[in-house]
């Protein structure tokens, strides 16, 4: 029984964090031009085939991408710096639509290599090699990591003085940091958010606690 509610936890946690973290970072992910998206443009432009970036939008904006692809293997024709700057046009008309069908805002194309931590990387790796362990692993210890230091940061503050109010402020912010990312954590398994981004925790003068 101990057992089995243990893995019920681990299970919980692990698919919470995972969405927490891919909610954090999918911009850096899918608006890189090293990343799936534009990896997908490239197929569809060097094979001539429009379906490799077409399951990347909502079907009401197929249309912009064909009209965007056509106009871009025409122009590609050209010559080689027309093909470069029509590929680079291709790649921010999709990854643009492709933010908008998430509800995510568009910031531009991201460098190849930039910094986006190690979770996606191994999350894609995982899908090549069909192994999710080392996957599992860094949400476990992200897991830890955070739910840990909310709480210890909580607990050492929460024996203040009541004539010290700067104290008293100090624990207050631990402790609406805890409860926040205890509370997300379990919104998020309980499947009561629905949307691609998380709120971010504002500070105890600007959310009254309930």
């Amino acid at each position: 029984m101990k057992r089995s509610r243990v893995f019920l936890v681990t299970t919980v946690l692990l698919a919470t964090l995972l969405w927490l973290l891919m909610a954090g970072v999918a911009g850096a992910h899918c608006d890189g031009l090293d990343g799936p998206v534009v990896t997908a443009a490239r197929q569809a432009l060097e094979t001539g085939d429009i379906n490799f970036v077409l399951v990347w939008v909502q079907a009401e904006d197929a249309q912009t991408i064909f009209e965007a692809f056509n106009q871009t293997l025409a122009v590609r024709k050209l010559g080689p710096e027309a093909m470069a700057l029509a590929d680079m046009y291709f790649f921010e008309t999709l990854v643009r639509v492709h933010r908008a069908g998430e509800g995510a805002p568009y910031t531009g194309l991201k460098p190849v290599g930039r910094e986006i931590g190690p979770v996606l990387p191994a999350a894609d790796k995982a899908l090549v090699d069909g192994n999710l362990e080392p996957v599992v692993g860094l949400i476990l210890d992200a897991i830890h990591i955070g739910l840990h230091a909310r709480f210890e940061a909580a607990m050492v503050g929460k024996n203040y003085k009541a004539d010290d109010v700067d104290a008293g402020r100090e624990f207050v912010e631990a402790y609406v940091s805890y409860i926040h990312y205890v509370e997300g954590l379990y919104a998020l398994a309980a499947g009561e958010s629905h949307g691609h981004e998380v709120e971010p925790e504002t500070s105890p003068q600007s959310h009254e606690h309930r």
